[in-house]
């Protein structure tokens, strides 16, 4: 399934936290956006551990998971690549 994944993090320490999870999961598209390719028990594995790095009372994080053919409705502009598939995933 294909998620995009958004976060809005207030401290520099827990937003590097984020951040480095999410290149573990996905690409990144924006700043604080990434998209990510993942069967659903992957899903609930990286959920957890983004969980893991917030602050609920300060932080927020979000993912929007966008199903079959809707993908291909997907628009983009300007310096964008979006990668189709994920060749391997390595932990």
């Amino acid at each position: 399934m294909l998620l995009i994944i958004a976060y809005d993090i207030s401290n520099p320490k827990r937003l590097k936290k984020v951040a480095e999870c999410c290149m573990d999961f996905g690409m990144r598209v924006q700043y604080s956006v990434f998209e990510c390719r993942l069967e659903a028990d992957t899903f609930d594995r990286f959920w957890k551990r983004l969980i893991l790095c917030i602050d609920p009372e300060e932080d927020r994080l979000v993912a929007y998971p966008i199903h079959g053919s809707q993908q291909r409705k997907i628009r983009t502009a300007g310096n964008m690549t979006r990668h189709e598939k994920v060749i391997a995933y390595i932990f």
